[in-house]
């Protein structure tokens, strides 16, 4: 278990020295995360028959409603929370990362890493989420 503990770290270190400036330069702009959702979301559309990024699906979802339902003032993250939410959803949208989207099946392994890592990351807060969000319903 700490093995894991220590590549999920490693590997969000590493996405942050590609993005953590980007990241930083997002937070505080509503405008700039609404248009890196509506990215997202219009690639998971045009890769959702992607049989090779269908774990990604379910958490980058989830990453965004959160993100949403903070921005709405209806259920508040954390800073830190917050940044690796964006973090994952910056690495996920940008072509260019440690492993270019462009290469196929390889490209996306490191995506589903970053995104996995931050989920693992926060998976209490999620999981918070998750209930509260259960309730609204």
């Amino acid at each position: 278990m700490a093995k894991n503990k220590s590549k999920a770290g490693k590997i969000l270190n590493k996405a942050k020295a590609l993005f953590g400036e980007k990241v930083e330069a997002l937070s505080g702009k509503e405008s700039k995360i609404r248009e890196l959702i509506s990215g997202v979301g219009n690639k998971l559309a045009n890769l959702k028959n992607n049989p090779r990024i269908q774990k990604l699906i379910e958490p980058v979802s989830v990453f965004i409603r959160m993100i949403k339902a903070h921005f709405a003032g209806t259920h508040k993250l954390s800073g830190t929370t917050l940044g690796l939410l964006l973090l994952a959803l910056v690495y996920f949208l940008s072509p260019f990362d440690l492993i270019p989207d462009f290469l196929g099946i390889f490209g996306f392994a490191d995506d589903l890493s970053v995104i996995l890592a931050v989920y693992a990351k926060v998976k209490d807060e999620i999981e918070q989420f998750l209930d509260w969000e259960r309730t609204q319903i």
